[in-house]
């Protein structure tokens, strides 16, 4: 089965204007980055490439650990990507995802190495990951903590 999905952009003027991206769930002005000698008045494609890695991975990472019966507390995740210039050439080289996993304070060995396999193995099993294999070094940092048992 496919999903087909869709955007729409409308862009206005030259390469320092901005312009309009609508595909379904995100509506948003997009503009090339002032880092990159741009206006930086809306997103661009740097920052939509992570926001697509790191979303693909945090929501196929807390897919895993359900299927594995392994329940945060809380998971959050920072990633951070590397663009390279070098003569005017942009490449996007590298996405590093740092995964921080909170379990409940009685949690076994057992639990703690699957969730250490488990945030390795969803950067590989993300659509977005694969689509990028190749191109874009992808890296998984995670930490992993437990609670702090409730005081009687």
């Amino acid at each position: 089965m496919k999903h087909p999905f869709h955007l729409k952009a409308v862009w206005n003027g030259g390469r320092n204007s901005e312009g309009h991206i609508d595909a379904g769930g995100l509506k948003t002005v997009i503009s090339i980055p002032q880092e990159m000698g741009g206006p930086g008045t809306g997103t661009n494609p740097d920052e939509m490439l992570l926001g697509a890695a790191a979303t693909c991975y945090l929501i196929t990472l807390a897919a895993m650990l359900e299927r594995s019966d392994i329940t945060p507390l809380e998971l959050t995740l920072e990633s951070e990507a590397t663009v390279d210039v070098t003569n005017n050439v942009f490449t996007y080289e590298r996405i590093t995802h740092k995964p921080r996993i909170v379990l409940r304070a009685d949690v076994t060995e057992a639990e703690l190495a699957k969730t250490e396999r488990l945030a390795h193995k969803a950067e590989q099993s993300c659509m977005i990951s694969r689509a990028v294999a190749g191109n874009v070094t992808i890296e998984t940092v995670p930490t992993i903590v437990t609670a702090e048992p409730e005081a009687v």
